[in-house]
């Protein structure tokens, strides 16, 4: 084919607007009537319909992506269906792909010159590279970093997990779904000082004690 398309990794910490710029690029492309589908991965059992929705109100219909799912299979059988070669595929939370399901989109790029953008985060609460967002790393094309600002002033790359006293919480699954009652996004900084404040404050009471 001569179709060249690219596989592009467009991440964030949570809150950096990136569901609503997919949302607003798929809004673009209808525009422009362009072939586009939006993907979603079924682990973000957030809302339950089949829809990729943004804090900011805007939402669109999208197909679910199970764990077992063939990306590449897929894109073949929505080809069959519009007769056509879609132009562009918006996976949001594509930090819940799987390594094979990154390398499905890659030879969808490849084979069939659709363009592929994925949003996602790049690490989670404990600042670890979830799996596929390790793996859009490594084969992407394009790497952009949709940007947001730490309550310090500083960029944020932390995704810090809280408990209901807004405390940092240091141990759990990787994968825990919630929003700004479970999460916050914090720069290196800030995450670091608050962790080394509740590890003091954890002490305190056996230094205490130890005076008595």
């Amino acid at each position: 084919m001569n179709r060249k398309g690219k596989l592009y990794f467009r991440y964030g910490t949570m809150g950096s607007a990136k569901t609503a710029l997919l949302l607003t690029t798929a809004y673009n492309f209808e525009e422009r009537k362009m072939k586009y589908v939006c993907l979603k991965p079924v682990v973000d059992t957030r809302d339950l319909t089949n829809v990729i929705k943004s804090r900011i109100g805007i939402q669109r219909e999208c197909k679910w992506i199970y764990h077992e799912t063939d990306l590449y299979e897929l894109a073949q059988s929505l080809f069959e269906e519009s007769m056509a070669v879609i132009d562009w595929f918006l996976v949001d939370e594509a930090q819940f792909l799987t390594t094979a399901q990154v390398d499905q989109l890659s030879r969808v790029v490849d084979d069939f010159g659709s363009n592929v953008i994925c949003y996602g985060l790049r690490t989670d609460f404990q600042s670890h590279l979830f799996e596929g967002s390790r793996r859009l790393f490594e084969i992407a094309d394009t790497i952009d970093e949709v940007k947001s600002t730490c309550t310090c002033g500083r960029k944020t790359i932390i995704n810090a997990r809280i408990d209901r006293n807004g405390d940092f919480v240091e141990e759990g699954e990787q994968v825990e779904i919630g929003g700004d009652d479970r999460y916050i996004a914090v720069c290196r900084k800030c995450w670091r000082n608050k962790r080394i404040e509740q590890s003091y404050r954890s002490i305190l009471p056996f230094r205490e004690l130890a005076k008595d």
